[in-house]
């Protein structure tokens, strides 16, 4: 008897490197919440404190940075108290830069699972991002402790109606972070010592962002003849954080619509580029891995 046998899957490379198959990445959703389950329980699995270090992480930083930057430094923070000035700014910081070193380090890391079986290999990177939203949720919740109790002692921060762009914020983040991830991870899968070098860039980076000093403390200063104010605009982080401290604190000014536009068109035409490389990389990785 002849018997005609047809495939369910057929595994092929993209013609597109732009392509995304959205309905593919759907069908895997079930791979999807597995990693993303994975990745809260394995972080910190087999630890004393456990998910207390989600806490105690950003306390530690904001009390070395209220020695630092505050106390020996004497950085002001905009009539702000100091631990709700630097919590404001880590919180976010932290979920962008925790986000942006776990997916740039993708294909590395996932090499063993994607030499044995096929799958939409953006589920990493987005499970990666979902999944320390879990992080950044507890993180912000340690934000709204202090901030009540700073409140009701009566601190001059206070909310503007600017805090309702807030998921818009979180999004544009995750963005940016997926963004230069998977552009990152797809350089270092040939060339190893670039990670060495995206390490030092990101720690360089948190200091060209205002975290632990107001972006009004560098208006009208200038460097190497140009306008600090201005470069600091140009990276695409300050309008979100930016944004976000004057919402959540009434501190500073609003850095303007024309800024977050700005953030926000760098982060779609990044993730655009981001996804023609990774999808040019993940066809040879696993020769050079």
């Amino acid at each position: 008897m002849n018997e005609t046998q047809e495939w369910t899957t057929i595994i092929k490379p993209k013609d597109k490197l732009l392509a995304v198959d959205f309905k593919e990445l759907w069908r895997y959703r079930d791979l999807y919440t597995l990693f993303v389950k994975r990745n809260i329980i394995t972080q910190y699995k087999q630890t004393v404190l456990g998910p207390l270090w989600f806490v105690i992480q950003p306390v530690l930083t904001v009390i070395m940075y209220m020695v630092v930057f505050g106390g020996i430094a004497g950085i002001a923070t905009d009539d702000i108290p100091q631990p709700l000035f630097y919590l404001s700014g880590t919180c976010m910081w932290h979920y962008f830069s925790d986000c942006l070193g776990r997916t740039s380090n993708t294909f590395v890391s996932n090499s063993g699972l994607f030499g044995k079986v096929y799958f939409p290999r953006l589920i990493t990177p987005l499970a990666t991002v979902t999944s320390n939203l879990l992080r950044f949720g507890i993180q912000l919740g340690l934000f709204v402790v202090v901030y009540v109790i700073y409140a009701i002692q009566g601190c001059t921060a206070h909310l503007t109606w600017y805090i309702l762009l807030f998921p818009v914020l979180v999004v544009m983040l995750a963005g940016l972070a997926l963004g230069f991830g998977i552009l990152i991870s797809s350089m270092t899968t040939k060339y190893r010592d670039l990670q060495i070098l995206f390490s030092f860039v990101v720690s360089l980076w948190m200091y060209a962002t205002p975290i632990v000093y107001p972006l009004s403390l560098v208006k009208g200063k200038m460097a190497a003849g140009m306008d600090l104010y201005t470069i600091m605009h140009l990276n695409p982080v300050t309008p979100v954080l930016e944004t976000f401290k004057y919402g959540a604190l009434g501190a500073g000014e609003f850095i303007g619509w024309q800024w977050l536009a700005y953030s926000f068109v760098f982060m779609v035409v990044l993730l655009a580029f981001g996804v023609v490389i990774f999808n040019k990389t993940q066809k040879s990785f696993m020769d050079t891995v």
